[in-house]
């Protein structure tokens, strides 16, 4: 590992732990030639996941995005950010194990439905009107009836 200091690549681990949630290991190391003190991180190298867009433009699927587009869905309702985080990681997950790492935006908008309609009606409905473009009130009722008709509505406690 360089150092950041003198670019030396001779140093010392001082100290390991785990960070992220277990994701990474966090390295404290001491530069053997100036004594430098730094920390490294350590990930597993994921293959890239492509998002295949409406118009069929390709996109490296980005992780923070997703976040966003959750936050605004589920601002001011109860869903803390640690459930997003975990909904994110659930889904990134699936992506990471399916072959080969591609997934159309649509499919992806569904994944992300799929845990909305378990937690939070609004948040659902908020995201639904944006990732399915909805045009008017119609499109909203169609949506609400879909939802309550559902085999799979779970009832909001």
């Amino acid at each position: 590992m360089q150092c950041p200091s003198c670019q030396n690549t001779d140093s010392r681990v001082l100290e390991s732990r785990s960070a992220d949630a277990g994701k990474c290991v966090r390295r404290r190391r001491e530069c053997l030639n100036c004594d430098f003190r730094f920390t490294t991180y350590e990930r597993v190298e994921t293959v890239p996941i492509t998002v295949i867009k409406r118009s069929n433009a390709k996109e490296t699927f980005s992780r923070s995005k997703l976040i966003n587009g959750l936050n605004r869905a589920c601002e001011k309702t109860s869903i803390s950010n640690n459930k997003i985080e975990l909904i994110v990681d659930e889904i990134e997950l699936q992506l990471q194990q399916r072959n080969p790492k591609e997934i159309n935006s649509s499919e992806l908008g569904e994944m992300i439905l799929h845990h909305l309609k378990t937690i939070n009606e609004v948040a659902y409905i908020r995201f639904a009107s944006v990732y399915r473009q909805f045009n008017g009130v119609n499109d909203f009722i169609d949506t609400l009836e879909n939802f309550k008709t559902s085999k799979d509505f779970a009832t909001i406690a």
